[in-house]
């Protein structure tokens, strides 16, 4: 996952603002535990969403770190929650290395060669621990790399696909309520991400003749899309984001629910309108020091 997904920070409270924050920390800390002090740095705004989804509740304690290893800070307490989120980021972020590897030039190449190397023993682990899910992503992966490869230019192939791969999410889920709503939650989340991805790496991309959607199906004018296209990826992106919201009010996510909700409803259209007029810049953590104009 790309580190698109976060709340609008104006929407919530302080103290929101500082639980989401600790949930951030307590993600990092259980990424440590279960798969080494490297593991820590895959971390990022979409796996914490992912940890506030499959959450109920929040403790939490004081904890210092690599980070901050004089000052203690809040950070929610390992769960079973936490661990499956910790599993599965492992599992998304080994196979993004791997991609990265199969689609980038030296020197990026050796970089991601780099990365997986140190990342194996951990996505074995997580593979072993989350078998069904791991099986999926590879089935999917290997469908989207099939796309790449033929240069498909209809953008609901690739990014349902994508959208098919997170879903399965909700494989590991026991409810079969939860798994049924959590699978319409997590399918149009993975289609967002992979559609605002996309359009992000539209002029790097076609730069280097590398494979885009986007670009194959709208091509560019002076490296950009014209406002016609923009507008018709705005209505698609928009779409996605409703039937999430559909999701999200059918199940009851308890202390994280204003954090999903100011990003359903808020935080993700910022971004989409950000990344499609070109000023989206990826933020290093929660609510850091950054004015807002740099984070957006």
């Amino acid at each position: 996952m790309f580190g698109y997904v976060r709340p609008a920070s104006e929407k919530l409270t302080a103290e929101q603002r500082q639980a989401y924050s600790a949930l951030y920390c307590g993600l990092c800390h259980t990424l440590g535990e279960q798969y080494g002090p490297a593991s820590r740095l895959l971390l990022n705004f979409d796996f914490t969403f992912l940890a506030a989804l499959l959450s109920t509740d929040a403790p939490m304690r004081q904890r210092r770190c690599m980070a901050s290893p004089v000052r203690k800070r809040p950070a929610v307490c390992s769960s079973e929650a936490l661990i499956l989120s910790a599993d599965l980021s492992v599992i998304l972020s080994w196979h993004k290395l791997r991609d990265g590897v199969a689609d980038s030039s030296f020197p990026k190449r050796e970089g991601y060669r780099a990365a997986e190397t140190v990342l194996r023993r951990a996505y074995r682990r997580a593979k072993s621990r989350r078998p069904a899910f791991a099986s999926h992503t590879q089935e999917e992966m290997e469908r989207l790399a099939s796309l790449e490869r033929c240069r498909c230019a209809k953008l609901d192939e690739p990014a349902d696909t994508f959208a098919s791969l997170l879903e399965g999410i909700a494989l590991e889920l026991p409810d079969p309520l939860q798994r049924r709503i959590f699978s319409q939650l997590f399918y149009h989340l993975g289609r967002w991400i992979y559609l605002v991805d996309a359009l992000d790496d539209c002029k790097a991309d076609a730069a280097a003749g590398r494979y885009n959607p986007v670009v194959l199906r709208f091509g560019l004018q002076d490296g950009v899309l014209t406002e016609e296209s923009r507008q018709t990826m705005a209505m698609t992106l928009d779409a996605s984001i409703r039937q999430m919201a559909a999701a999200y009010e059918l199940w009851d996510f308890g202390v994280w629910s204003s954090l999903i909700q100011a990003t359903v409803y808020e935080g993700l259209y910022r971004v989409g309108h950000a990344v499609l007029e070109g000023t989206f810049h990826a933020a290093k953590q929660p609510f850091s020091s950054r004015s807002k104009k740099e984070q957006i």
